[in-house]
């Protein structure tokens, strides 16, 4: 009996991508669509597509995926991004392993793919996501924001490439990093024990800057590789701007609460 698969995207506003996406996982027997509160056409051009929509809004990508998995009546599930693509040839693997491989997961090298350029270096080859999983040997989703999965057994390593069509422009990056650098500023305010000053902001970009495009090798994918290793250092210092703005007693809500209530006092008293 051949074994069944469900493909698992998870989208938030992605009208322009998720086509596409679809498209690659026709192959799949079933296919759901975790809607996380897109205000575009997202939900719609997945039900044209066949797909299940589930609306289930989150911050917590592993809430997302753990979510999706309540909806998946097959064997096998595909864990897959809006901007992310299956080629033929890794489909056809993938239906090869189901077939014939005692696996429990499957682990997928990434072919990143940044402002229209492959990237060889930088921290981004090679980039490995287990994200083909037997239902019953995957427990559970973990980390808010660089989310992991749990199983049981072992993850073979595929051949074939999942293309990953991210940073298509810096102003779609920018949006992005709006908010997983928020959740991990979070994340890292609860843990760090030092207080953060505009010097640690300029060392961590800096350093992240460097190690990038330097000491990782980013300026081997050309322009493309530095401008890239310098996003990552912008998008370094925010996540540290956000830890100051966390750490600043009282918070800066409460300090426009107390100007709001000055200026209100002020009227308050000349009526």
């Amino acid at each position: 009996m051949q074994e069944k698969i469900t493909a698992v995207i998870i989208a938030k506003n992605e009208a322009e991508m998720l086509d596409a996406c679809l498209n690659t996982v026709r192959w799949c027997d079933q296919v759901v669509v975790i809607d996380s509160g897109s205000t575009d056409d997202t939900a719609k051009i997945a039900e044209q597509a066949g797909a299940k929509v589930v609306h289930f809004s989150h911050s917590s990508f592993s809430r997302l995926r753990n979510e999706a998995l309540k909806y998946v009546d097959t064997k096998w599930v595909l864990y897959l991004d809006a901007d992310e693509r299956i080629l033929p040839q890794l489909a056809q693997e993938i239906q090869v392993h189901m077939e014939t491989g005692e696996d429990t997961a499957l682990q997928l090298e990434r072919k990143n793919i940044f402002f229209g350029q492959a990237f060889s270096a930088g921290g981004w080859s090679p980039d490995l996501v287990t994200r083909i999983f037997r239902k019953t040997s995957l427990k559970a989703w973990k980390g808010i924001v660089h989310e992991s999965p749990e199983y049981e057994g072992s993850a073979t390593r595929l051949h074939i490439p999942l293309v990953h069509l991210t940073h298509r422009s810096v102003a779609s990056g920018l949006q992005k990093s709006a908010v997983w650098t928020g959740l991990e500023a979070q994340l890292l305010s609860e843990s760090i024990t030092f207080a953060v000053t505009p010097k640690t902001v300029i060392r961590k970009g800096v350093m992240e800057f460097l190690r990038r495009g330097f000491f990782w090798r980013g300026y081997t994918d050309g322009q493309a590789g530095l401008m890239e290793a310098l996003i990552q250092g912008i998008n370094k210092m925010l996540v540290y701007l956000q830890v100051w703005e966390l750490q600043q007693k009282p918070s800066i809500s409460q300090q426009y609460q107390t100007a709001e209530k000055e200026i209100a006092d002020l009227w308050s008293k000349k009526s």
